[in-house]
């Protein structure tokens, strides 16, 4: 064979595989690449990322595409390589040929930009997408019927094709995007609990959060206002359902800044009491209960919406629950929120010894699961008081002990019919 001809069939191989390194990289960079950081960058102005947004929206296509163009340079370029090494080294050839192009193909067209797209797989597609693209719109009737064949191949063995991912799918995404994050140290403990407690939301009910109706400050409709006004002035709320007759009856909120104004004018003046005034609760607003299940998302929404952060919650034969306030929700995702009137609180959960925790009965099962990375069953109670007595199938004295799931409960606190307080213990492995 010619010297000429040698050079020119080796040019053309070493271009075969440059165009199979592109269609590699390109492959491994749109696939890695993040769709989020690609909306940003586009949105930013970026062509590349817009191109690559593109191409990414149906990644069957896509993939069937890339496929079809690496096959194809890698069979030509080993067809052209087979021949040239069989004229010039006869049988031997083809031996020649197998080690030479699996190297070749092996570390420039495979490895090499495979690991330069996965280390930056944004910047990657983004020079990917611009050959890509008009390559995928010219073999997009190859690519279609490619599709279509895979697709009823599938189908004949009964493999149902990748659905579109729900909401659950993203967040379970993003939540284990954060737990791999964590050994890294680009999450910090608090914002993690911050972003998972955003997503936990629509998870939640309005059960596991409201405060219950045995531990509601209320008011007395029969009361006289000077009997309400004392009471407005101790205590640390600013709104208060009022009762009638029964604490099962609400009939109004009342907001004690608006007592305070009716009672006394601009000036501080006391304005005084007449005998024949309408009830002094008849004006205030008119209470706005909500169900138990609701979900904590959708129950901020309709706070927002309605301009209000202060519900009473129900069951469903209507008896009054609990209250529940916007505050309480936002809570779920920032944290206890104090101001200067509220009284200091021991944490719900305190670590008095390793494995060792002092647990108030109302914590959820919920939080117990996320802070002490136990397994519980939320479905038969909300509150860890709740499971235990589920599981003893009584309320059990202050001193009872139960095993349960690997782990110690003590019973420290008892009021009544309520467990205040549980000593929790895991199991160590020499029990």
């Amino acid at each position: 064979m010619p010297f000429d001809t040698i050079l020119f069939n080796s040019i053309f191989i070493l271009l075969l595989i440059v165009l199979s390194a592109m269609f590699s990289g390109s492959e491994t960079a749109l696939t890695a690449a993040s769709r989020g950081k690609l909306k940003v960058q586009a949105e930013k102005g970026s062509k590349g990322a817009k191109k690559a947004l593109d191409l990414t929206s149906n990644r069957k296509r896509l993939v069937s595409g890339i496929l079809l163009g690496n096959n194809l340079v890698n069979i030509l370029a080993t067809s052209v390589a087979t021949n040239m090494f069989v004229i010039i080294f006869g049988d031997n050839g083809i031996l020649i040929t197998t080690v030479v192009m699996t190297a070749f193909l092996l570390i420039f067209a495979e490895i090499l930009p495979k690991s330069y797209a996965i280390a930056r797989p944004e910047i990657a597609s983004h020079k990917a997408s611009i050959i890509l693209a008009p390559f995928i719109a010219i073999f997009s009737p190859i690519v279609n019927v490619i599709q279509f064949l895979i697709s009823r191949i599938l189908g004949f063995f009964g493999i149902a094709e990748h659905q579109p991912d729900s909401l659950a799918d993203v967040q379970d995404e993003i939540i284990g995007r954060i737990g791999l994050a964590i050994p890294s140290g680009l999450f910090d403990k608090e914002d993690q609990k911050r972003i998972l407690g955003a997503l936990d939301l629509p998870n939640r009910t309005i059960e596991e959060v409201m405060l219950h109706r045995s531990e509601i400050e209320m008011l007395n409709s029969d009361d006289n206002y000077e009997t309400i006004l004392s009471k407005c002035l101790h205590t640390p709320f600013s709104r208060l359902p009022v009762f009638q007759g029964e604490t099962e009856n609400i009939i109004k909120i009342a907001h004690v800044k608006d007592l305070y104004r009716k009672h006394w004018d601009i000036t501080g003046k006391k304005t005084p009491i007449k005998a024949d005034i309408n009830p002094w609760y008849q004006e205030l607003k008119d209470p706005y209960f909500v169900l138990e299940t609701t979900p904590l998302g959708v129950q901020m929404r309709d706070f927002l919406e309605k301009r209000t952060h202060f519900a009473l919650v129900v069951d469903e034969y209507g008896a009054l629950q609990g209250l529940v306030t916007l505050e309480d929700i936002i809570e779920e995702i920032v944290g206890e929120i104090d101001d200067e009137h509220d009284e200091k609180r021991e944490p719900e959960v305190q670590e008095i010894n390793s494995g060792e925790y002092l647990v108030e009965g109302s914590v959820t099962v919920r939080d117990i699961n996320r802070q002490l990375a136990t397994d519980f069953s939320q479905d038969q109670a909300v509150t860890i008081a709740g499971l235990l007595i589920n599981e003893l199938k009584y309320i059990p004295e202050i001193g009872e002990i139960y095993w349960l799931e690997g782990f110690r409960f003590e019973v420290t606190g008892r009021e009544r019919n309520r467990i205040t307080q549980l000593k929790i213990t895991k199991q160590s492995e020499e029990q």
